[in-house]
């Protein structure tokens, strides 16, 4: 079986594969339709989020056995249609949920003690204490939305905390010994922390908006480790102006390429003035914590993640 290689991952990868007999070709810095026009060539491509997988071509992917995503989600590969052609799917996010649930707890920690803030204050010589004053997790009641390897690895890390953890989630029954499953409704009535862990999908587009947001009885802190869509980023200005929402942690933003390589879908240049205006305030947001999209994205999870799709492909094709 041939495969192609469309993103630079951990070296073991394509070690391994060849080990087991996979003939591996690397090409990352074709254009798509140059990856189109031999693609008909391969039993099996990798790709990260280099470019979307849809139905074009995969038709002309005539040979196609499996596609292995190197990462969590499956939103830039048309999973239907795939499907119906008996593509395999292979996603790794087993390989990088520990360093999510890590990342996680460092945003909401870092911002209740104010690291952040604190940290640029004492490198321009100021010493303010009582300005820096933090709070505590314990006692506070967590609520997750998504409750899969990301959710259930943050959930683990909070049980040295005295906190009460509660999830919703749309499928039934994934509660475990470290989160109760609850509705939606409860989730907001409740929590004083929200973090979402969920997929990109229609149902996750856009969904913290303001309406979603003043539904929460009381004000709160929001985590985003998943996906930027799922945050209209001018309703959140608006409820971090109001205060229902303390402060945001945020790995990704709705103004990311889809391959998640560069901050904007489109071509800004770094001109403060012709950055988006709800951006702008984020940026010099105190109460504000941001990573470029790399809680899964550690030295640890670059190996976890590569050993993931090769030892899946080798139950499946060996």
């Amino acid at each position: 079986m041939k495969i192609l290689h469309l993103d630079t991952n951990h070296p073991l990868l394509i070690d391994q594969l060849n080990h087991l007999g996979f003939t591996n070709d690397e090409d990352y810095t074709s254009s798509k339709p140059e990856i189109e026009a031999k693609i008909d060539n391969y039993d099996g491509f990798i790709i990260r989020s280099r470019f979307s997988v849809d139905k074009a071509f995969i038709d002309k992917a005539t040979k196609l056995k499996f596609i292995g995503r190197v990462g969590a989600g499956l939103e830039n590969i048309d999973c239907k249609y795939a499907a119906s052609k008996n593509i395999e799917l292979i996603a790794a996010p087993e390989g990088n949920r520990n360093a999510v649930g890590e990342h996680s707890l460092a945003m909401l920690l870092s911002l209740f003690n104010k690291l952040n803030k604190a940290d640029k204050e004492v490198r321009n010589g100021k010493w303010l204490r009582e300005e820096n004053r933090g709070i505590e997790l314990d006692g506070r009641t967590i609520g997750l939305i998504g409750y899969g390897n990301m959710g259930k690895s943050f959930a683990k890390k909070l049980r040295g905390f005295d906190v009460e953890v509660l999830c919703y989630d749309i499928k039934p029954g994934v509660a475990d010994e470290n989160c109760k499953q609850v509705s939606l409704s409860e989730i907001q009535e409740k929590a004083d922390v929200l973090s979402l862990h969920t997929p990109q999908t229609e149902l996750t587009k856009n969904m913290v908006n303001i309406g979603f947001i003043n539904d929460f009885k009381k004000s709160f802190w929001l985590i985003n480790t998943a996906r930027g869509t799922s945050v209209i980023t001018k309703d959140l200005v608006t409820a971090l102006q109001s205060g229902k929402i303390l402060g945001a942690g945020l790995d990704v933003l709705e103004y990311e390429k889809s391959s998640f390589e560069n901050l904007f879908k489109k071509d800004v240049t770094s001109s403060a003035a012709q950055m988006p205006e709800a951006f702008q305030y984020l940026i010099n947001a105190e109460n504000v914590l941001l990573s470029p999209h790399i809680a899964g994205w550690t030295v640890e999870s670059n190996e976890k993640l590569a050993q993931t799709i090769v030892d899946k492909i080798k139950l499946k094709f060996c």
